[in-house]
């Protein structure tokens, strides 16, 4: 995954995802739970990549750092519970995929 667009189809895929721009900057597209709408995907474009930032178990955050020079600690989120990956084409497409599950998997159950 490269492109902004394969970020937000794919969490569209996700049951009572939907897509937001809260910020009023067309550089930021997240994708929300719509029961809480909580974000587990946020895009962006940063030094001419695009990014998504992930929630994260802490347990796992360390995992998905050391195995992808790509994936780091959340960009202006909460770096225990956050990281960011960058589209450079490095992390494996169902790994991103795997990344943004479990992101909606964590905020999903959160009142």
């Amino acid at each position: 995954m490269t492109k902004r667009e394969e970020v937000l189809a794919y969490g569209l895929t996700l049951e009572g995802a939907y897509l937001d721009a809260p910020f009023h900057d067309d550089n930021w597209i997240l994708v929300r739970y719509r029961k809480n709408r909580r974000t587990f995907a946020l895009t962006y474009e940063r030094d001419g990549k695009i990014w998504v930032n992930v929630k994260v178990d802490p347990e796992w955050r360390d995992f998905w750092r050391a195995a992808y020079a790509s994936v780091l600690p959340g960009y202006h989120q909460n770096k225990e519970h956050w990281n960011s990956i960058v589209l450079d084409g490095t992390v494996p497409d169902e790994e991103v995929r795997r990344m943004i599950a479990e992101s909606y998997d964590l905020i999903r159950g959160k009142k």
